[in-house]
């Protein structure tokens, strides 16, 4: 359910990222119609207290010019709800994204258009509740060539073979490597399309040094080190399909050789510090100049510009970090420029790596009583005017390929943000009604991440990690199912204080105190 959730979040706060305000010069509806008349914007979520904002970056111009049309937002789940909710009512709090906003399409005065994100557009076109865009793009001669490839290829995967809604940005991620490090140690960097335990040899070939001297040879993530049951399952497991119960969630299906295999090699990294510890990370955070001053760094404790990180997975957000960093590196002190690139993510062996993430996606709904408006407005989303602003996203990029360059005159690969697969989703249509018919089974991905870092810290083996998961995975199941939403939290009482024990003494090594156990 960890995915689902993240899936969902991460659309929530997408659907508030810029789409540039500007006046875009598209064809709306007939010019010579000025009959007045209100386009509605149904979106996820969403409240009046954040509406001018979404307004200013979403819909401004687009009534600017179409001086006749009256844009009217309206949400599934309304923030406020949530903010003031009852004690009784935050209890059956737990909703479904999706049916709320099914909800408000099949309503009596239903929205024209549906802000959504890729496997929730899925999902509602299945249902026949969204209208296919292809005739409208036919008939309005809209350019799909320019479009990147991936997208395109992504929206007709989804959409078994038609286009039911359009973004006009996306993101991706990408590996991005230290080119001095690979230099000296006299090793070739890493490429495109290598799979996952290619990135792991080349990581661990990397590792040189100890303590203040150490460089590692790979990072999950930019902050803090470590490795997680999350980043083992979704950046090397994941892609395999690895289930962790049943379709029924009636019965443990972990104790396997496959999720072994899964876990082996990033514990194993992780064990040798080819993969940096937390307190490694906290440690270089709080070290002082070499001349024993202390000067205040915006990006202390990330390993990857410190230059103590040869690979790390980031966003494209990072890019924007990197060349700040570089722009800045005079301003602090023992601070030296980074000479960076980036290839494209790692793949699972026999399979594919990440694809594109799209979460502005703009659909008619089927039961839209303006649907030619809501195309207008979708056209001009999708404009090449707005695409040419929307260039200069710090977090995604355009999904215009005129558009996709290299930043502020940075040179490096780009193309590993963009070579990539089509997005497939992430859970299936079954797996989602049981998660919501059931949410205490988040508890078993919760166990999952204990035992983890258990078998990570040396505190059992993996063998012991995974039969334990197994065998109190399959008593929660039981009782999940007997109590699908009712407060379970004590199950796992005695795992999360154990984990509050280890941060606890991983802060006290960070600051050089001994731990005796």
């Amino acid at each position: 359910m960890k995915k689902l959730n993240k899936s969902w979040s991460f659309a929530m706060a997408s659907l508030l990222i810029a789409v540039p305000a500007l006046g875009a010069c598209t064809d709306g509806p007939e010019s010579s119609d000025k009959e007045r008349r209100t386009l509605r914007i149904g979106m996820v979520y969403g409240s009046k207290d954040n509406e001018s904002y979404v307004r200013q970056q979403m819909t401004d111009m687009f009534e600017v010019d179409n001086g006749n049309i009256d844009v009217e937002f309206v949400y599934g789940i309304d923030y406020n709800d949530m903010r003031f909710a009852t004690e009784e009512e935050r209890k059956n709090q737990n909703v479904d994204p999706q049916a709320k906003i099914r909800e408000l399409m099949e309503g009596d005065n239903p929205p024209d258009v549906v802000m959504t994100d890729i496997v929730s557009m899925k999902k509602l076109a299945s249902e026949n509740l969204l209208k296919p865009l292809d005739d409208y793009i036919k008939r309005d001669k809209l350019n799909l060539d320019d479009f990147l490839p991936a997208v395109i290829d992504t929206l007709k995967a989804q959409g078994d073979g038609q286009i039911y809604g359009l973004s006009p940005t996306f993101s991706s991620s990408a590996l991005f490597y230290n080119k001095k490090l690979f230099a000296d140690a006299k090793i070739a960097p890493p490429t495109d399309g290598m799979t996952w335990n290619e990135l792991f040899a080349l990581a661990q070939s990397l590792k040189s040094g100890k303590d203040k001297d150490a460089v590692y040879g790979f990072a999950f993530n930019n902050y803090g080190g470590g490795v997680s049951f999350y980043d083992a399952q979704n950046a090397y497991g994941g892609p395999s399909k690895l289930r962790i119960f049943d379709a029924a969630g009636e019965k443990m299906t972990v104790h396997t050789k496959a999720w072994a295999d899964a876990w082996a090699k990033p514990i194993q990294l992780y064990k040798d510090k080819v993969i940096p510890h937390q307190e490694d990370m906290q440690s270089t955070a709080s070290m002082a100049s070499s001349d024993g001053s202390f000067a205040y760094n915006p990006y202390q404790g990330n390993g990857f510009m410190n230059g103590k990180i040869a690979m790390v997975v980031g966003s494209y957000y990072m890019v924007n970090d990197l060349i700040s960093y570089n722009n800045n590196v005079s301003k602090m002190k023992d601070a030296k420029a980074l000479d960076w690139d980036v290839v494209t993510v790692p793949r699972a062996e026999g399979g594919d790596a990440n694809g594109v993430y799209l979460t502005n996606l703009a659909s008619i709904n089927a039961k839209s009583a303006n649907p030619d408006d809501a195309w207008a407005f979708i056209k001009h989303l999708n404009s090449e005017d707005v695409a040419k602003f929307k260039a200069r996203s710090q977090g995604e990029l355009s999904v215009r390929q005129k558009f996709i360059k290299p930043k502020d005159g940075a040179n490096y690969h780009i193309e590993a943000f963009t070579n990539v697969k089509p997005y497939s989703g992430e859970q299936s249509e079954a797996d989602q009604k049981l998660y919501l018919e059931r949410p205490n089974l988040n508890l078993i991905s919760e166990l999952g991440g204990y035992l983890f870092q258990e078998a990570a810290d040396g505190k059992k083996t993996i063998d012991e990690a995974l039969a334990e998961w197994d065998r109190k995975g399959n008593e929660l199941l039981q009782k999940i199912k007997q109590n699908p939403k009712g407060d379970l939290s004590a199950e796992l009482q005695e795992y999360r204080d154990a984990a509050q024990s280890g941060m606890k003494n991983m802060l006290r090594a960070a600051a050089g105190e001994v731990i005796v156990n």
